[in-house]
């Protein structure tokens, strides 16, 4: 069986940490934790499960954090966390079997990453990271922020999940850094320019967000999914902005790099049923929940090809008064979220309707589930 080194990097992290590591502490062989400069209690909540911690001075830059914290390790293998990452009971036990049946010729294990959820605690939308990866193979991180690590050799595809429980976000942080960056000179490389365009999104500044998006994808850079996501990312700004028509180029935009994806159809159809063109919508909304994903690696938006395209269709048949196709749309809604009170809801309204025999022809204007 492998060993294992847990390596991770932390500040200030009191509120999340403790469950972070209660959930793996006993499943691995070392634990390495980096602390970039806690104020708060993190200290003491690593003093519960390691007495392996370090000191490093921050330095603006995430990568040469990460790489301190795996020049630590002194195990087979090494996994890397962040302090809001934490595993769910039954993906302790997919860790354990993993880590029991590895084949040791395999330099890397991806695992899937839950990141977003709704009110339920459904998953809303994930990713597929790398996570853990052979010592010996000496993998370095790159790029200060939004760091990535350069992989290669012999790659496995593992089902345990991570779940990420995030509470809280320095928004201004990572874009103070790439602004430092750029007060020294520094020349940002597409994937710089794209992340910095979505720091300023974050950070309300629009217009300039959209200016960093057109300068990417000038730079016509070969990452399919990062093309794909700063198309949609360039659609939400124009929608804040109100730039309809320009939101309507980049949701297109994104089918020059890839086949459509679900979460873009389920965007157009928004578009033409605010649009007052029910039929396209429709349309736009049927094609979302057909279409499966081509893989796990990029964000797949879970959501969007599962109750989100039905629950608008079950609003846009019951506005023109198609009640049963209504009614059937939102039972799909119930098959994915129970509980969903807007389903719910529906659901009451439409039996009504259909109890008293409400149909195209007797409802007048339709009426709105």
């Amino acid at each position: 069986m492998i060993s294992i080194s847990l390596c991770m990097i932390v500040k200030n992290e009191e509120k999340t940490l403790d469950k972070c590591l209660s959930s793996i502490h006993d499943l691995v062989d070392e634990i390495n934790i980096v602390d970039t400069g806690s104020t708060d209690k993190t200290k003491e909540v690593v003093g519960r499960y390691t007495e392996r911690m370090f000191d490093f001075k921050w330095v603006d830059d995430f990568a040469k954090a990460r790489n301190f914290s795996f020049s630590k390790a002194t195990k087979d293998y090494i996994l890397w966390l962040d302090a809001d990452d934490f595993l769910k009971e039954e993906d302790r036990e997919k860790f354990r079997e993993l880590k029991r049946d590895l084949d040791p010729t395999v330099d890397q294990v991806s695992m899937l990453y839950n990141l977003h959820y709704d009110d339920k605690g459904n998953v809303f939308s994930r990713i597929r990271r790398e996570r853990l990866v052979k010592r010996s193979r000496n993998y370095q991180w790159h790029d200060p922020v939004h760091e990535y690590l350069e992989i290669h050799g012999k790659i496995m595809d593992s089902n345990v999940v991570i779940h990420h429980g995030k509470i809280h976000h320095n928004k201004a942080r990572n874009l103070s850094i790439y602004e430092k960056r750029l007060e020294r000179g520094e020349t940002f490389s597409p994937r710089d320019i794209y992340n910095y365009g979505n720091e300023l999104i974050e950070n309300g500044r629009l217009e300039e967000g959209l200016e960093q998006y057109e300068k990417y994808f000038a730079a016509n850079s070969p990452y399919i999914e990062d093309n794909i996501s700063a198309c949609g990312y360039a659609a939400h700004c124009c929608h804040l902005l109100g730039k309809r028509e320009e939101e309507l180029k980049y949701l297109l935009k994104s089918f020059e790099y890839h086949a459509p994806r679900a979460e873009f159809c389920c965007r157009l159809g928004l578009w033409y049923q605010s649009s007052n063109n029910p039929d396209a919508a429709l349309s736009w909304y049927n094609h979302a929940t057909q279409i499966a994903p081509l893989h796990d690696w990029g964000m797949t938006n879970v959501a969007a090809r599962t109750w989100i395209p039905h629950l608008q269709m079950a609003v846009i048949y019951g506005a023109l008064g198609e009640i049963e196709k209504a009614y059937e749309q939102n039972k799909i809604v119930l098959s994915y979220n129970p509980d969903d009170p807007q389903a719910l809801n529906n659901k009451k309204k439409l039996e009504s309707y259909l109890a008293k025999g409400i149909t195209v022809a007797t409802q007048a204007g339709g009426e709105k589930t």
